[in-house]
């Protein structure tokens, strides 16, 4: 059994990948946006949202045909800033993350990239490819954010969970990768913690 954090920027697609692999009925904490939230959240470039994820996602999803088996509980952060108080108890415990990025509002995934660096989880980077969003190569990507060349970015469709699944896979691949390597080792600053 194997913890995973999904994150991401608001409105990057965590819940609908949540949703997408789960083999349970996932538990989410969807509210309606409302006008108190209106000069907190910016919907520039996701006009049609809704809903927001005010706590978090939480799914489960089994792969018993893996080259090991495996059973992973999946967790969705909220995707806001002033939720980062949060995510540290999200990430406890879990193997590696994963960050969503839109790329339409690509500024909202450096704070979860900082996070996952100044804590040491492995991570991975997956693009959700938003319908009518300009298509970027992962490199493009992986510059845009300063990312290491060993931290992975994939293309994925959040909606689409063979897609999500492999995102998972890769993750896991990699945090096992980590992990063999040696012991992570965290930041001098915990400038996110202080936040």
């Amino acid at each position: 059994m194997l913890k995973i954090v999904i994150a991401g920027g608001f409105g990057a697609g965590k819940t609908t990948a949540v949703g997408a692999v789960s083999e349970i009925t996932p538990l989410s904490t969807e509210e309606y946006l409302t006008e108190a939230s209106a000069d907190v959240d910016s919907l520039a470039g996701i006009e049609a949202k809704q809903t927001t994820t005010v706590a978090f996602d939480f799914g489960r999803l089994s792969l018993p045909d893996a080259p090991v088996p495996l059973e992973l509980f999946l967790f969705g952060t909220p995707g806001q800033d002033r939720f980062v108080d949060l995510w540290y108890d999200l990430s406890r415990g879990a193997v590696g993350a994963v960050v969503l990025v839109d790329t339409r509002r690509l500024e909202s995934s450096f704070t979860p990239v900082s996070f996952f660096e100044d804590i040491g989880l492995p991570f991975v980077v997956a693009i959700n490819q938003f319908d009518g969003a300009h298509r970027y190569h992962p490199e493009q990507v992986r510059t845009a954010l300063e990312l290491p060349t060993s931290a992975p970015v994939v293309i994925c469709d959040a909606r689409d969970p063979n897609h999500v699944a492999g995102v998972l896979l890769t993750l896991v691949g990699h945090a096992v990768k980590s992990a063999s390597a040696g012991p992570a080792r965290p930041a001098a600053t915990t400038t996110l913690q202080d936040a």
